[in-house]
């Protein structure tokens, strides 16, 4: 798997990750009809931490940890169990395409502080521009729904920040470190989701719905995040990040019937230009350490004294 993963682009996971992104909350705006906001946020993260602890058994691995990194998981657990919780309470309320535009703005911080080239701070002028006309700000009439989308993009930015941390940690592999934190994430959430998920238990439908929007909104999407964050930079990943308002408007198109006004058009051709524009800097010297995925319970001490590491090096 190791193997394979290194000859995947990177590019490649970022656009799984970007199409299924949006493509499971699109999916969770159906299942509102059945289940309460927060119950399918809960639901969500449950059935990704369910998933995640079957394929990777992380608890085998926190005893190895070292206190800096079990802080930067459990600090990561919090911010994905409100990160989503917000998230959904802002589209419960908003169209798809104007939250995944709100939640760039503070993304675009990241890119910006590494556009050390004329290209690069076109490829951002571009980007936020294509951001810009996609944002169909209600302050007026959702001035709720706007607060939610706010606040879920201060903690989509810091979920990059800790995420690209984690897809760089010494002591344990992105992937499991995904796993420790969802299954953390899941208690985290329970008190303030449980209660209105406590219907879909008795209801199988929305229970394999639910379970199929954590699949496509977590599993998938955060998996990919994280290979692809071990060999991108931080900053060449955060303006790729522009690329999901336009992914939400089609997908909002498709699934929701959200269909975009011309305005919103041109905001995702410049959107895709300025991702196209973009330009990586010189590459680094790659890390010692590996990023990849490893065997449930194996983590990069083990790799390193066992065998070759992987190129797998860098990561969302």
């Amino acid at each position: 798997m190791a193997r394979l993963a290194d000859r995947v682009p990177p590019h490649v996971y970022f656009l799984v990750s970007a199409v299924f992104h949006y493509l499971g909350p699109a999916l969770a705006v159906l299942l509102f009809a059945r289940v309460d906001v927060l119950g399918v946020a809960w639901l969500r993260i449950a059935t990704a931490a369910a998933v995640l602890a079957v394929w990777r058994r992380p608890w085998r691995l926190w005893q190895r940890l070292d206190r800096p990194t079990r802080w930067l998981l459990a600090g990561w657990a919090a911010v994905l169990a409100v990160m989503n919780s917000v998230f959904y309470l802002a589209i419960d309320r908003l169209p798809l395409g104007t939250v995944a535009a709100i939640e760039f703005l503070p993304v675009i911080v990241l890119a910006a502080i590494a556009a050390r080239t004329r290209r690069n701070l076109a490829a951002l002028i571009a980007a936020v521009a294509g951001v810009y006309l996609l944002t169909d700000v209600r302050l007026v009439a959702e001035p709720l729904g706007i607060a939610f989308a706010v606040a879920n993009a201060a903690l989509f930015a810091l979920y990059i920040v800790l995420g690209h941390r984690v897809a760089r940690s010494r002591q344990v592999s992105g992937v499991d470190g995904l796993a420790l934190s969802m299954s953390i994430a899941a208690a985290i959430a329970l008190p303030i989701g449980i209660g209105q998920a406590a219907p879909a238990f008795l209801d199988p439908i929305a229970l394999a719905a639910a379970a199929g929007v954590g699949v496509c909104s977590s599993v998938i999407p955060y998996v990919s995040d994280q290979l692809a964050m071990a060999r991108l930079s931080r900053a060449t990943y955060s303006l790729m990040v522009s690329l999901l308002p336009a992914t939400a408007t089609v997908i909002g198109l498709i699934v929701l019937t959200q269909i975009p006004t011309a305005r919103e058009i041109i905001g995702v051709v410049l959107v895709v230009t300025g991702v196209a524009l973009h330009q990586e800097r010189p590459a680094e010297p790659e890390p010692k350490h590996t990023a990849c995925v490893l065997a449930p319970g194996e983590n990069h001490s083990s790799r390193a004294a066992g065998g070759r590491p992987s190129r797998l090096a860098r990561g969302r």
